[in-house]
């Protein structure tokens, strides 16, 4: 089993993500990775991927 680096978690909490303290503690490990951008979170939209949905989707003109 492998430790968790509580004080390393807590302050990435704190400062990045500014949780207060109290809210930290209260999160479950799931949220915690999944707020962090853990496996399995969706990654942030790139100007590629933004590019094949205007293509899929084009914004439609009246005439």
């Amino acid at each position: 089993m492998r430790k968790f680096d509580w004080p390393a978690l807590l302050k990435v909490g704190v400062v990045h993500l500014r949780l207060k303290p109290k809210e930290f503690w209260r999160l479950t490990p799931a949220e915690l990775v999944l707020m962090l951008g853990g496996p399995g979170s969706v990654k942030p939209m790139d100007r590629t991927r933004l590019d094949e949905l205007i293509s899929a989707w084009p914004d439609k003109t009246e005439g």
